[in-house]
């Protein structure tokens, strides 16, 4: 009985004669020792149906230096084998992707109207090359290491289209949309100082275990598995099963799915044959070199981030660009505690941080509570959380003592100069102007809700979410400052928002519900919250001799800025 490795060895003898006894000539490149180092006869190459003939279940025939039988194969063979270079040798990182694409080529209407949008779009892919320029390495690689098909590498365009901080509304973030319960299942953090759904380096991971475990689970179906990563394996495997009970096929393209899985599968498909043959199409891919743009650099302890870009010769956009995992000015105290810097920046950061003193990557205040202040103001003052300032001040409770001190970690820079924190980036959000409506800036209060708000100044929940960073499911809590750009009264030109008399556009303006008390008059509101009685009656469409019921509830618009004087 023949062993394993001579049946290989018989099966190549075999092939070879077949080979050339055919006069088969291939096209070779080699070491610069003579020698190629990785052999692989693929669809499309003359001796591709002979190789598909003597091993059948592979379409792709690769022999590497370290196999058993590569010294038996370069005897054989030589440079008869069509040598597809290994991924190192490529400096393009398109071309590396390129030789590990495994989903079959395939035509299909959908296929054909997503690539359409795409060559009619030329500088969109453009775009999000630049995007993926960062990350695009580090990706690759990490599905190579998991035995992840290559195309996989391009979800993130169908994703987000590669920027870090893109936000859905299903509530999913960051390069690869997770959604806060799959992102918590597979590891990733999610606290007021830390996303890990936007950790690129974190998150690739997390994508990687979820799509090895959905890969397997559709038995290595890659096409399931795609349509799974988008609307859940549950309603993939609910699909397919009501198609086995039927005695229908169960590929992709028969599946009963959700509209815009049936369009996801086919984008990556399109994208797939695009990267594969971009001058046919009339697309330009910038060059991205194929080689790390990134290293992973520990820090062992919370920074300051702006301080950190300084150690790095970074502008602090960039580290955040790098870094978009960090929410707010520094590094989560309790972790990560690493930082992604480009490959030429790590040493020079790395022998600085060994010079600074631990106790000065943070700067640091004493704060005197004074008497009306709360733990709540206090965090929002120096722009910290709650639980840091009760976890550093060894407190149970948000009790304070006027008098007493707390230590409170500051920012080096002004809150404006971190540009790319959560703040900040919810700030640049809300101050975008939305044509048709005057801004109110509302004040959450018990009860509230986006529904609620939405129909109350005749917008859309979706809108309303999007004016504020927020999916329309997210929560809201009480104290949180949300932007409206309120249409009351666009029913009718009649009825315009300047004809109802709200407050001064440039104010600060908060809507609020007010109840009617014992002995509350339209005078006494009024005189109480410094807007007039007809602006009142307006909001509320009351009339100036309607008398107010106790309990009945009003709609007024008041200026937060005037509130504070007397």
């Amino acid at each position: 009985m023949l062993t394993k490795l001579k049946e290989k060895m018989l099966k190549i003898l075999l092939l070879t004669v077949g080979l050339m006894m055919s006069g088969c000539a291939l096209n070779t490149k080699l070491n610069q020792d003579g020698t190629p180092t990785k052999f692989a006869y693929v669809e499309g190459d003359a001796a591709y149906p002979a190789i598909l003939t003597a091993t059948p279940s592979k379409k792709k025939f690769n022999y590497v230096e370290g196999d058993a039988t590569y010294p038996a194969v370069l005897t054989l063979l030589g440079s008869e084998f069509y040598d597809v270079s290994a991924p190192e040798e490529l400096d393009n990182i398109w071309d590396r992707i390129r030789t590990g694409f495994v989903l079959p080529n395939q035509t299909h209407p959908r296929i054909e109207s997503q690539m359409s949008w795409f060559v009619h779009n030329p500088d969109y892919l453009a775009r999000v090359a630049e995007r993926a320029q960062p990350y695009m390495h580090y990706i690759v690689e990490t599905l190579e290491e998991n035995d992840i098909p290559s195309e996989l590498a391009l979800l993130p365009i169908v994703e987000s289209a590669f920027k870090p901080f893109a936000y859905s509304h299903g509530r999913a973030s960051g390069i690869w949309q997770f959604i806060p319960s799959t992102g918590r299942l597979f590891g990733l953090e999610q606290n007021w100082w830390y996303d890990g759904r936007r950790d690129v380096y974190a998150a690739t991971q997390a994508a990687v275990k979820l799509l090895k475990n959905l890969g397997n689970q559709f038995n290595g179906d890659w096409m399931l598995a795609l349509a799974a990563y988008n609307s859940g394996a549950g309603t993939v495997m609910k699909a397919v099963n009501h198609n086995k009970r039927r005695g229908k096929p169960t590929d992709f393209w028969s599946l009963d799915l959700p509209v815009e899985t049936r369009a996801y599968v086919p984008k990556l498909l399109a994208l797939k044959e695009i990267v594969s043959n971009p001058e046919k199409y009339g697309i330009s891919l910038p060059r991205i070199a194929n080689e790390p743009y990134f290293d992973v650099v520990d820090v062992n302890s919370q920074i300051d981030l702006a301080l950190a870009a300084e150690l790095a010769d970074l502008d602090l956009e960039q580290l955040y660009e790098l870094n978009p995992g960090y929410n707010r000015w520094a590094t989560a105290p309790k972790g990560p505690h690493y930082l992604l810097l480009p490959v030429d920046k790590a040493d020079t950061f790395s022998e600085r941080l060994a010079q600074l003193p631990e106790d000065e990557r943070i700067r640091w205040k004493r704060h005197t509570i004074h008497k009306g202040e709360t733990i709540s103001s206090i965090a929002d003052k120096y722009n910290v959380s709650i639980q840091t300032i009760k976890r550093l001040n060894h407190m149970r409770s948000n009790f304070l003592r006027v008098g007493h001190s707390l230590t409170i970690p500051v920012a080096s820079e002004s809150p404006r100069s971190y540009t790319l924190s959560a703040s900040q980036r919810l700030q640049t959000i809300q101050n975008i102007p939305r044509k048709g409506g005057v801004k109110v800036v509302h004040i959450v209060r018990s009860g509230d809700t986006l529904w609620d708000l939405a129909r109350d100044h005749h917008v859309g929940v979706r809108q309303l979410a999007s004016w504020n960073g927020m999916a329309p499911r997210d929560r809201l809590t009480l104290g949180q400052r949300l932007v409206i750009w309120s249409r009351i009264g666009k029913a009718s030109s009649s009825n315009d928002l300047d004809d109802v008399n709200l407050p001064e556009r440039r104010s600060l303006t908060a809507r609020i519900g007010y109840r009617v008390r014992n002995g509350d008059s339209l005078a006494r509101i009024s005189q109480r919250f410094k807007v007039s009685i007809s602006q009142l009656c307006t909001w509320n469409k009351i009339t100036q001799g309607q008398y107010l019921r106790p309990g009945q509830r009003l709609t007024l618009y008041v200026d937060v800025m005037r509130q504070s004087g007397g």
